[in-house]
């Protein structure tokens, strides 16, 4: 009974107590990923677009399919002019005074007793009470 034996999972042979390993060969099916059809001529097939490149895998008539595209597309995409996105840009901020930090106000508005946080927003009515004790730090407008 040499050589003859029970074979179960990734390829082993047992048998007689002896693990014989045996080569297996691996059959590897592409599938054409637009239409699901199988051949000896479906292949990863790469293409660019806009500078980006992009792989497919495609039978040869999808292959042509594609590329009949893509020259079809090709004097749209010369001829047009690309637009991007907006970005979030930031609102100008325009000054609340002048010559000043936001330190002066705040000493400032300690010493005259009125009521500002240590940090954070200051609000726009201890600006203008500044502004109205040093009109030099009125911004211009």
């Amino acid at each position: 009974m040499a050589g003859h034996g029970i074979r179960y999972g990734r390829g082993r042979l047992i048998g007689e107590g002896k693990e014989h390993k045996v080569q297996m060969a691996e059959k590897v099916i592409r599938v054409d990923d637009i239409d699901g059809s199988e051949g000896d001529d479906v292949a990863k097939r790469d293409f660019e677009v806009l500078g980006r490149t992009f792989t497919i895998d495609l039978s040869d008539d999808n292959y042509k399919r594609l590329n009949e595209m893509l020259d079809a597309l090709a004097p749209f995409i010369d001829n047009a002019v690309e637009v991007k996105p907006a970005g979030k840009g930031r609102k100008a901020r325009t000054a609340k005074i002048k010559g000043y930090t936001n330190g002066d106000v705040r000493e400032w508005a300690s010493r005259e007793g009125v009521e500002v946080s240590e940090r954070g927003k200051i609000s726009d009515e201890v600006y203008a009470a500044f502004i109205d004790a040093h009109p030099d730090a009125k911004p211009d407008a």
